[in-house]
């Protein structure tokens, strides 16, 4: 029984085809395509307002070079949030799960703002790389504990989104099955269990939400020590 709480999180597969690309083409089908008239249903004016209000509240403060990337951020944004939220829904498939999804997400977006930064002002982008004010004998070891800390930053991004969305469903799994089993034994234990799982559900709803915010928040982050 171990081994299949993780089935949850192998790469569907129907007759000998992977489904992965359907799972993530899924989310944009399934949001309103904005018109070309002056006044739009509610639906639309509230999806515009929180893209809106987002991308203005990642990019206050970077500077205009970096305001080129509001488009990508805010897709990112809401692509992420809209596959952690229906990986919560029964029989589906998280593919953010995966942690080679989220590397190929996280490492060429974290490429992008170093070569940025090194193309567009290569001193400064170097420049964090050794503190102001650091001794001499200290150089070398701080050069290469910040080069490290440089390379793990994509690292970082996609072990965290996998971890706790990985660990988030396992605990659902792990409490639906203990409330499953103690409920022809315990009514009441299990009683307090499915409470448990209720609530739990609704954590692991803010934590989808937030994972795909910070994933994102980090990178404006990195990009504006880079511009």
């Amino acid at each position: 029984m171990a081994l299949n709480f993780f089935d949850q999180f192998m790469s569907p597969v129907f007759l000998g085809t992977p489904l992965m690309a359907l799972a993530l083409a899924l989310p944009w089908v399934m949001y309103p395509t904005p018109s070309t008239r002056w006044l739009n249903n509610r639906l639309l004016t509230l999806q515009s307002w929180a893209i809106n209000r987002f991308t203005q509240q990642l990019l206050l403060p970077l500077n205009p070079g970096g305001h080129k990337w509001a488009l990508l951020f805010a897709s990112l944004m809401v692509f992420l949030l809209s596959i952690n939220m229906l990986g919560l829904l029964p029989y589906t498939f998280t593919p953010t799960t995966q942690l080679s999804l989220n590397m190929a997400l996280a490492v060429p977006l974290w490429l992008a703002t170093v070569i940025i930064g090194m193309r567009n002002q290569p001193t400064h982008a170097l420049g964090h790389l050794l503190p102001e004010g650091t001794p001499t004998p200290l150089i070398p070891v701080l050069i290469i504990i910040e080069t490290i800390s440089l390379f793990i930053r994509p690292l970082a991004l996609g072990v965290r989104l996998t971890a706790n969305l990985t660990a988030g469903h396992l605990l659902i799994q792990l409490i639906a099955t203990a409330a499953f089993v103690l409920l022809p034994l315990m009514p009441t234990v299990a009683i307090l269990t499915t409470t448990l799982l209720f609530l739990l559900t609704l954590l692991e709803v803010a934590v989808a939400m937030i994972q795909a915010y910070v994933f994102v928040l980090l990178l404006s982050l990195y990009l504006q020590e880079n511009v």
